[in-house]
């Protein structure tokens, strides 16, 4: 089964400029998985769209991905300066 983290770099590829600025950083907590998506500050916009609408959208499809754990997964976006 492929990783959550691949899934996440598969949608949002096509969608940035700068590839080489792209990684994703994992924090698990107590309640949650955490991944941490890193894009270039240009990039920031495309990744999250007009009112959040890409951002929404990638959040839904990488939050119904079941995972067999009992922690949720959560997905943050941040921009690199």
């Amino acid at each position: 089964m492929p990783e959550i983290s691949d899934l996440i770099l598969t949608i949002v590829k096509p969608l940035i400029v700068h590839e080489d600025k792209l990684s994703i950083e994992i924090k698990e907590t107590s309640e949650f998985m955490e991944y941490h998506l890193h894009v270039d500050a240009e990039d920031v916009g495309r990744v999250i769209g007009k009112q959040g609408r890409v951002a929404r959208a990638i959040r839904t499809i990488v939050y119904s991905v079941r995972t067999k754990d009992t922690k949720r997964v959560r997905l943050v976006i941040e921009g690199a300066e």
